[in-house]
């Protein structure tokens, strides 16, 4: 049997739907098998990010209502092997799917699967409990400000509330050189307010917009600290021991340069 994870946060613009898209494409290049929702009914982005929106024609919905079978409305990805997207309806609205339904779908597809990640809507409405309905684990996002760890803290509750007990953090766009400023909380403040287990830092990166704005994961970047990043979480998502590196200064190695110039 594999594993339902609900990528999560309450907030929205923090990159849960960037950090799903990367953390599936990375399991998938590292050899498992995955399958990716999409439950923001009515909105509907995770195709755009992965660059699949011109093969879908199916979505959840369409199961759901059983216009067409599981399998067939699973878009298979153009550059990475075993590795499919279930995309939501961009028709309907988030009422119109009901937490067992969608929890059919993920037993149903953790029987084929080795990770069904589901990238979960903004809010603590409807579209949340639908995507945490099958969940087994979930990983939070959250960027390291004030409204997003408030965010990230109350969804943190609800989801103990679901029985969900294996509960992890993404932290998001981080700078060593705003925390080191002072301008920005730094990770051990976020862990110390969350109390959950630390999962894998991505640091802020501009390769990011310009990624998903191509329709292309960030992990296909090799050279992008994002993309190595997201690497490393996929990894010990399947139980390796990636240690997480500690983010020094954006401007450490520039100062550096900068004493030597001034000390020839």
């Amino acid at each position: 049997m594999g594993k339902v994870i609900v990528i999560t946060s309450g907030k929205g613009g923090v990159g849960k739907t960037t950090s799903t898209a990367n953390l599936g494409t990375a399991l998938a290049m590292i050899g498992k098998t995955v399958v990716i929702i999409d439950a923001d009914v009515g909105l509907r982005n995770l195709d755009v990010v992965m660059g699949l929106e011109s093969r879908v024609v199916y979505t959840s919905m369409d199961v759901i209502e059983k216009r067409c079978e599981l399998e067939k409305a699973l878009v298979k990805d153009r550059r990475v092997e075993d590795l499919f997207l279930l995309a939501a309806s961009q028709r309907n609205r988030k009422d119109d799917i009901k937490p067992e339904q969608m929890l059919e779908i993920c037993e149903r597809l953790k029987e084929i699967y080795d990770f069904v990640l589901i990238d979960s809507p903004a809010g603590i409405e409807q579209g949340f409990h639908n995507a945490a309905a099958g969940a087994d684990e979930a990983i939070i996002v959250t960027t390291p400000d004030v409204s997003a760890i408030r965010d990230a803290d109350r969804i943190i509750g609800l989801l103990q509330n679901l029985d969900i007990e294996q509960i992890t953090l993404v932290l998001n766009r981080l700078s060593p050189t705003l925390v080191k400023k002072g301008n920005m909380i730094s990770k051990n403040d976020v862990l110390d307010i969350l109390n959950i287990d630390l999962l894998g830092i991505v640091p802020e990166d501009p390769d990011v917009i310009a990624s998903t704005n191509r329709g292309v994961p960030l992990v296909h970047n090799n050279g992008s600290p994002g993309a190595e990043a997201y690497m490393r979480i996929a990894r010990r998502m399947i139980g390796q021991r990636i240690p997480i590196p500690e983010m020094r200064d954006d401007n450490f190695f520039s100062n550096i340069l900068q004493w030597f110039s001034r000390n020839k």
